[in-house]
């Protein structure tokens, strides 16, 4: 590892001398290909990514037995690289500096064995569900033993959105309710509403949870859909039937739903039917701001035990700090979790989730950014920080308590870049930005690539909703501009469906499963050229005078303008 680094430098400090500045937009005076972008390289990308990908780390689960040797591998990094410590001093026990922030979780583990989801009444045979194949279940409740009794209630989307004249549950009492909802937006033809055809936060099942609490309910149970989920039902087993973790809800904050789960389409369907409805017909329904609930005459009785425990995990924060005293109090953030789905139940003798594509080789591009901005003479004009995140596959944790304990004042931050899976299968000539058309870092990007004759590609897919399902949404959400960007659709030399066919085999293969394990025969020259764009928009950040904004109308406009006031 030494030997590699010493390695480098030299060849990016060889690159300072024979490289004359240029200038490179919104008053850069040095180029982008100056100095610090020469030692990203695909190598390191895949050495990164092999390593903390190596089962020693067992999946990388936050506060599990891969958290110490994850952890203390990315502080190694962080040393080598030479980020200040800018975490909490008071988690280190003699007050020293640290790379820590602690994150307060508690979690808790159903039992699969005791599980039970039973229904009862209907004009016909109910189904009999088993735990993993047919539904999960769990509690939010901080109980380790729940049981929940209520009526079935069909309640479409299960969305309130007043600005959009909608409100599924047409002002009926829910309490003591367990509901059955849809999951994501809608599917309106009336592109102005609900995003289009981009999911909104409504429909990201975090949201359909806390609504149901807010309607008092006793359960909210999701009927999977692998269209609109946008993942197969192996991806549910896997991500919900293990533990479970959340932040400790704040004092006075609404309790949430006690009981949380998902059941698949078939039995659904099958459920559904025997209450004398069709899901299909009602599922049609709910495509309306008219729709109201239906009571399905169906009682659903639940039993959880649960184990419970409060624990904490860490976030690794460090910085590189500007050279210019007049801005080096401004921030430009990189984010990548480090976590992954840890042990859990073996798929063809494989037990460890080693979460290679995700997201080792997110952290990987981090610290091959940091490691681009410390070889950087001059340093960059404003400083920049690193997170490497915790417990993102828990519902975006690590990153939800940055935004709201933030190290550096959100006030003084310019933009939040996060890197969650990087491209493994060669080069592209474009760069997909999810959340397309947000904010001005899109243009910045676009400058970017186009220096280097490639384009940016808006998402394909923004049904998904994969805008709300990474770190970089807990930021967008206090008014923090951010870049999410995915693998490019138009790969060099490969078929025009190419992109397609290895995005569907990841989601349907190995998306939070076993098989997500490092591939020596991966090319991440494609890599290289997408993390080092992002390092250079970074860099226009850091060198230059004009703050990234977000667009007209873009649903996170006000915090930030609320947020900067006058500044």
């Amino acid at each position: 590892m030494r030997s590699r680094l010493s390695n480098r430098t030299l060849c990016s400090l060889l690159a300072i001398l024979v490289v004359a500045p240029l200038t490179w937009g919104c008053g850069i005076g040095t180029s982008p290909s100056d100095g610090g972008a020469t030692t990203i390289s695909s190598e390191e990308l895949a050495t990164y990514t092999r390593e903390l990908s190596d089962d020693r780390f067992q999946g990388r689960g936050p506060a599990g037995p891969g958290e110490p040797p994850t952890l203390e591998y990315i502080e190694a990094a962080y040393e080598r690289i030479g980020l200040v410590p800018v975490g909490d001093p008071s988690d280190d026990p003699e007050g020293a500096p640290t790379y820590l922030q602690a994150v307060e979780m508690v979690g808790i583990t159903a039992d699969p064995a005791t599980a039970t989801l039973e229904l009862t009444g209907g004009s016909a045979s109910l189904p009999t569900l088993q735990y993993g194949s047919d539904f999960v279940t769990w509690t939010a409740s901080g109980t380790e033993s729940l049981d929940i009794e209520g009526d079935l209630v069909f309640v479409g989307y299960g969305t309130v959105a007043p600005e959009e004249n909608w409100d599924d549950y047409k002002g009926q009492d829910m309490t003591g309710k367990v509901l059955v909802m849809l999951v994501g937006d809608p599917p309106l033809e009336d592109v102005e509403r609900f995003g289009g055809p981009a999911m909104t936060y409504y429909g990201r099942w975090t949201y359909k949870y806390e609504e149901a609490a807010r309607q008092g309910a006793a359960g909210a149970i999701l009927v999977h859909a692998t269209d609109a989920a946008g993942y197969g039902w192996n991806v549910v087993e896997s991500s919900w039937s293990g533990e479970q973790m959340s932040l400790p809800s704040p004092e006075g904050a609404l309790p949430p739903t006690p009981l949380q789960g998902w059941i698949t389409w078939d039995r659904g369907t099958e459920l559904f039917a025997a209450a004398g409805f069709d899901l299909d017909e009602l599922s049609a329904a709910a495509v309306s701001e008219d729709f109201e609930p239906v009571e399905l005459g169906v009682l659903a009785s639940a039993h959880i035990d649960s184990t419970l425990r409060h624990t904490s995990s860490n976030n690794l924060v460090g910085a590189i700090e500007g050279s210019d005293p007049e801005v080096s109090d401004e921030y430009i953030l990189f984010a990548a979790h480090w976590d992954h789905l840890g042990v859990g139940s073996p798929i063809d003798g494989d037990g460890i989730y080693n979460g290679a594509l995700d997201n080792a080789s997110g952290v990987g591009a981090i610290l091959e950014i940091a490691e681009a901005f410390a070889t950087m003479e001059p340093r960059a004009r404003r400083s920049i920080l690193f997170i490497a995140t915790t417990a993102e596959e828990q519902g975006l944790l690590g990153s939800a308590y940055y935004a709201a304990n933030p190290i550096v004042p959100l006030e003084k931050t310019l933009a939040l870049i996060n890197v969650d899976g990087l491209n493994t299968w060669g080069p592209t000539e474009d760069v997909l930005i999810v959340g397309f058309g947000n904010s001005t870092l899109d243009d910045t990007l676009t400058e970017v690539l186009a220096a280097d004759s490639r384009t940016v590609a808006p998402d394909d897919e923004p049904e998904k909703g994969y805008f709300y399902r990474a770190d970089q949404f807990p930021f967008a959400k206090v008014g923090v501009p951010v870049l999410y960007t995915g693998t490019g659709t138009k790969f060099i030399g490969k078929p025009a469906d190419f992109a397609d066919e290895i995005r569907q085999t990841y989601t349907q293969v190995h998306y939070h499963q076993p098989s997500d394990e490092f591939d020596p025969l991966w090319d991440f020259s494609g890599a290289e050229q997408d993390v080092r764009a992002l390092y250079e928009v970074a860099l226009i950040l850091a060198q230059g005078d004009t703050w990234p904004e977000w667009k007209p109308g873009t649903e996170f406009k006000a915090a930030r303008e609320e947020m900067l006031g006058g500044h």
